[in-house]
């Protein structure tokens, strides 16, 4: 898989074509730049650039419904609550 395949999920995953249409077009540019060149100095500055797009676009990134940090808590908060919620009925 390519940088630029890579980059191409993750701003799918970001939504990033909602929220921030000019960003992920260069961050899609500079993922092709860098699997377009052999040039290890040219490399490094795409992939400098784009680190930097992609932790703004992050930020950026509309809070899911599901998969957070306080959803994973809250989950697992139920799952304790009805594992005693079992063993006080005695499990019937």
């Amino acid at each position: 898989m390519s940088v630029a395949d890579d980059i191409d999920s993750e701003l799918a995953d970001l939504h990033a074509a909602e929220t921030s249409p000019g960003m992920a077009a260069v961050a899609l540019d500079l993922a092709r730049a860098i699997d377009g060149t052999d040039a290890p100095t040219a490399k490094a500055v795409a992939a400098r650039e784009l680190r930097s797009i992609m932790s703004d676009l992050r930020k950026l990134a509309p809070v899911g419904e599901k998969g957070d940090t306080v959803d994973d808590i809250a989950e697992q908060r139920e799952k304790r609550r009805a594992a005693a919620r079992e063993r006080a009925t005695g499990g019937a």
